[in-house]
Formats: C-alpha cells, structure tokens, sequence
C-alpha cells in the first residue's frame, strides 16, 4: 500500500516524545498554539538543510535529523534562548519509511534532550531537503545579540574547532586516518552538540554572541561590522583538539582550518573586563571549555597574530552560494 503525507504525520511525527505543558494546540490543526512565559520575548529561526549542500546522499537520517535540529538549536545557543517548539518542513522524492523512521529516531533523540516539542510543519514530494523552524524565548531584554561588543572586551569561544571540516574532509575521502579519530571527527561533523546552557549562562555576562556556523573567522567578522569595531586574534590560542593535530600535517594548517570551519556550532562570545572573573562560575555546569582567543579593538578589522606578529592569511567562511556542496561537486 502507497503511503501518503498523512500516514506519515500520524504515524511517525506525531508520536514524538515531547509533550510541554505550554503548548496548547499541535500537530493536527491548520496552525499550532502556545503560550509564551510573561515577562519572556519569542525567538525564531530557520534553518534549512539540502542534500548534496549539508549532508552526503549516504548520511544515515538519524545524523541528518541531528544535524538540521543542532543547526537551530545552536541558533538560540547564541541568544541565550530557552528552546520550546519546532515545526517542520521535509521534501522527500519518495515516501522512504526506513529513511523517515530513522529520521524521526535521531530528531526525537536531541529534540527530548532539550525538551523541544515538534508542533506542526509539512510534508511533500520533491529533491531531499529538510527545513526546521525553531522557537524559543528569552527574558525580556536579555537575549545576547552580535551587537554589542566594545573596545577592550575580551573574544572568547567554546569547545574546539576545526574538527567538522576535518570530519567532512574524511567523509569525502581527502583524508586518510585510523578509526578511532575517524569516528571522532565524523561525530563532530554530523552530531555537533549546541551550546544551549552555555548560551543562558552568559546572559548578563556576554556583550555580543553569535554560533560558529560559517566559521570563526567569518562569524567574529559579522559580530564586528554588528558593533562597529576591531579584533586582534592570537592564533596561537585557538583550541585544538588532538585528533585535528593528529589528522592536519602541521599545527599551521590545524589553526586555518579552526578559523574556516564551517557548521562548528560552538559559541563565539565577547566578554567585557568587568564580567570576565565571572565567567567560569557562570559556566561551571554547562559541561564545556571556553577558551580566551583575543580581545576587541577600536580599528574596524580583525587581525591575525601570532607572537605579537601580523598574520597576512587569506581566510574565507562558508557561503552556500559559492562554495562547491558536500559531495565534493
């Protein structure tokens, strides 16, 4: 028997796990209803994932479904938001049940962790791609925004970086190295995991945040043109885990690749000197690293350092309308 789009609905996305008290009306009707706290603004966004762009045709659903939720879920990371209910959109060429239930296993795995409820979207025939729409909320004029870094705050991030271009570099076979980092680095490429309590935590504290999504070079950059100032980067700083020291033939090439990186989904965040004692108590019980990498300047660019010395790199983020997709093409 032929399954069709309502099948699906029923079947497979309206059974997910989680079920918040603050959603009044769900999946089944024209649009979905929900209560936002009083005292709380509402945040939205929207990430859209495309076969051959994000994922490989040969990407299991389960990391897929990871991946396109992480995306959003690194999103309101960035605003200090609280996640709370998603829909979304999935065009498949064809009703794949074994591709949708391992689709519906891995988003409910992540979207349970952080307690978000799937409330609506859509479903239709056409190339492979999935769009996600994430909302949460943030206390009334809380939310850290990429506009408000200073001269003198100190630039900060989470994690390592590096590791999700390494990981897709494997995949795509330009690299060769044993299992154990292979796992690893295909694990930071597929299941990065969003820095969301790390995100509230530096409410108050952070001055501008934004998610490690096209990377640190291009994402510091978009936080400087939002604030109108500079940056002094000491690449000597950048965190690197072993297994990118290990996968890259010099600790050089280790440090661009921490700086391209794209769909990292780690936090880059400034820090005034007046919060920065602070900061590792607010932190404590967010389970990640920061690490101080630089400090913000009054000279409207970045500059790349390293023993006091200008870098002349040339660095460029990822843009998805010039770069060639992840199958290599």
């Amino acid at each position: 028997m032929t399954r069709n789009e309502f099948d699906l609905i029923r079947d497979y996305f309206a059974r997910q796990p989680v079920k918040r008290r603050d959603v009044a009306l769900g999946i089944g009707d024209d649009c979905a209803l929900v209560e936002i706290p009083e005292g709380c603004q509402l945040v939205v966004t929207t990430d859209t994932l495309v076969e051959g762009t994000h994922f490989l045709p040969t990407a299991s659903a389960s990391d897929v479904a990871h991946k396109a939720l992480a995306s959003n879920l690194s999103d309101l990371a960035a605003m200090g938001a609280i996640p709370a209910w998603c829909s979304l959109a999935l065009t498949l060429p064809d009703p794949d049940e074994a591709w949708v239930a391992g689709f519906c296993q891995g988003f409910a795995a992540l979207a349970e962790h952080f307690q978000v409820q799937l409330i609506g979207g859509d479903t239709t025939r056409g190339p492979k791609s999935i769009t996600i729409t994430l909302h949460g909320h943030v206390p009334k004029g809380q939310a850290l925004t990429r506009a408000g870094a200073k001269p003198g705050d100190w630039i900060f991030v989470t994690g390592t970086l590096g590791e999700s271009q390494a990981g897709l570099d494997y995949i795509l076979g330009k690299t060769v190295v044993d299992k154990a980092r292979a796992t690893t680095l295909i694990n930071r490429h597929y299941r990065a995991q969003p820095r969301v309590t790390a995100g509230q935590a530096l409410r108050g504290i952070a001055s501008a945040a934004i998610d490690i999504s096209d990377g640190l070079h291009a994402d510091l950059t978009h936080i400087l043109t939002a604030s109108g100032v500079g940056a002094k980067v000491d690449v000597a700083q950048l965190p690197l885990s072993e297994a990118l020291l290990a996968d890259q033939t010099s600790v050089e090439q280790a440090q661009k690749l921490a700086l391209t990186s794209g769909e990292e989904y780690e936090l880059c965040f400034t820090v005034p000197e007046l919060h920065r004692g602070t900061l590792d108590t607010a932190l404590k019980h967010s389970g990640v690293s920061v690490q101080c990498i630089g400090q913000i300047t009054g000279s409207h660019r970045l500059e790349l350092v390293a023993d006091n010395q200008p870098l002349d790199w040339t660095l460029s983020g990822w843009d998805h309308f010039k770069e060639p997709s992840c199958d290599g093409s």
